[in-house]
């Protein structure tokens, strides 16, 4: 692997792993249209309530999420007669959140893979607390940025879909291949940007 980061931030240089803020990007993507209320309101439970138990796969996503109560504590939480607990709040929005990913997986990666793939546009790392003799030289376009176009998302949105980290690590790093010998130098990123 030509140029790949093994000791990201010795030096001083600052960002992130360029395929979690990739799978950040997802995120929003996946919730566009979903529940906005937080889910400590009283609004932003219900709906995320009515959600999760419509369905096996929704009431599997909250106890995979560490949700444990009674189906009589569950019922009341849905009635609002009871308040989850400050933990189980954020369970359910985890429970959501992880179940609205799978469920808008396949649709999203319609709209990625659509029209010859989706434009990616990469922000290299700041090295602006590096020395200079230790900073690397990044070859990069007038604006700052890396533009690459992802024909095939499949790997990328299945591992984000498993929540599986490493996986999706993985499955960007061989996209970024095709920046050419140096990819190595964006698998640490400050921003990551594309839209589907």
């Amino acid at each position: 692997m030509p140029d790949r980061t093994l000791n990201f931030g010795l030096y001083g240089a600052r960002g992130r792993r360029s395929a979690d803020l990739a799978g950040e990007v997802l995120d929003r993507l996946a919730l566009e249209g979903g529940i906005r209320s937080p889910v400590t309101t009283r609004r932003g439970l219900h709906a995320r309530l009515n959600y999760l138990t419509h369905s096996p796969a929704g009431y599997q996503a909250m106890r995979d999420a560490g949700i444990t109560v009674a189906k009589g504590t569950l019922r009341r939480w849905v009635q609002h007669k009871q308040t989850p607990s400050r933990d189980n709040l954020s369970r359910i929005d985890a429970a959501y959140r992880a179940y609205r990913r799978r469920n808008v997986a396949r649709h999203l990666l319609q709209r990625l893979n659509a029209r010859g793939g989706t434009r990616v546009e990469i922000q290299p790392l700041d090295q602006s607390a590096v020395a200079d003799p230790r900073k690397r030289v990044i070859p990069t376009d007038v604006a700052g940025f890396r533009r690459l176009r992802i024909r095939n998302w499949d790997r990328i949105v299945d591992a984000w879909a498993a929540a599986d980290d490493e996986a999706l690590g993985d499955a960007w790093d061989d996209q970024l291949t095709d920046l050419g010998s140096q990819w190595g130098q964006y698998e640490y990123a400050t921003s990551v940007g594309f839209s589907a």
